[in-house]
């Protein structure tokens, strides 16, 4: 764990283990909006300590980037204000959250006291496409650029401070993360729907990892890009999908080891739509 780092005027960062998770904050003149809430209530109640490191300042609203646990199992900690989140979260946290923690639960996976204190809380404000957020004296733009790490990833915007917080749709400590409903075809045309939104030098803090620029973004595309077309090409050639990883060995961009579940749902994505109706839920 890191202490607050200013990584705009006004938009600060904390780096939380495990999994180096990004927190951010934009400070304005009547509050405090935090994005993300970490993996449990108690996680969340060390945010909510850290905080007052950034003043007396009271917070106003909560955005999640996504659906995803270690983004939103802190939610509960933050009753009492608005909750942004895409539309198509709550459908995420139950279709996917929801039994993942009920399995740790039976499994009794550590930390059990934890996971057995979250109530999962879905967002109270469900954002579309986009929404315009006035913290005090500060715009801030929540986006959401299409499909990618998931189906509900959102990215906000500080216009004032040229910053952008994107939650795991660029990821810096480790390769891209392709987890629970990811579109791994798709993922590459967000990110560069974000990076042409970019300024040269503006800051861009990442879902883990420190802040990077545009020019990393760009990268990082590229990469995802090299891994969906090549994914397209095996299954184009009629590899079948649990030989694919092995059959694009020393052509992927990113690491294998973490492509299975990319390569899954890319088969799953081209498959004619009969097929896919076939298929068992």
């Amino acid at each position: 764990m890191t202490e607050w780092a200013e990584v705009a005027d006004g938009v600060f960062q904390r780096r939380y283990d495990p999994l180096d998770i990004s927190i951010c904050v934009v400070r304005g003149s009547r509050g405090l909006l935090v994005v993300d809430t970490r993996s449990s209530p108690q996680q969340a109640d060390e945010v909510r300590e850290h905080l007052r490191e950034l003043g007396p300042h009271p917070v106003v609203a909560v955005v999640n980037t996504h659906a995803h646990f270690d983004h939103t199992f802190g939610n509960q900690s933050f009753g009492g204000v608005p909750i942004y989140g895409h539309r198509r979260v709550p459908a995420h946290l139950q279709a996917y959250e929801a039994p993942m923690l009920a399995d740790w639960l039976a499994r009794g996976e550590e930390p059990v006291e934890e996971w057995a204190a979250v109530e999962i809380t879905a967002p109270t404000a469900l954002v579309d496409r986009e929404l315009r957020l006035l913290v005090g004296d500060r715009t801030v733009d929540l986006l959401h650029l299409g499909r990618g790490h998931t189906d509900n990833d959102l990215v906000l915007h500080v216009p004032d401070a040229a910053a952008w917080i994107v939650g795991d749709l660029v990821e810096e400590s480790g390769p891209p993360m392709y987890g629970s409903g990811c579109f791994p075809l798709e993922w590459p045309g967000t990110c560069a729907a974000l990076a042409d939104r970019l300024g040269a030098s503006d800051v861009v803090v990442p879902g883990h990892g420190r802040a990077v620029t545009r020019a990393f973004v760009e990268t990082q595309q590229a990469q995802l890009a090299e891994v969906a077309q090549l994914i397209t090409e095996l299954h184009a050639t009629g590899v079948p999908v649990e030989q694919a990883r092995e059959a694009g060995a020393g052509r992927w961009a990113l690491p294998a080891e973490g492509l299975d579940p990319a390569i899954s749902a890319a088969y799953r994505a081209l498959e004619p739509p009969a097929a896919r109706d076939r298929r068992t839920p």
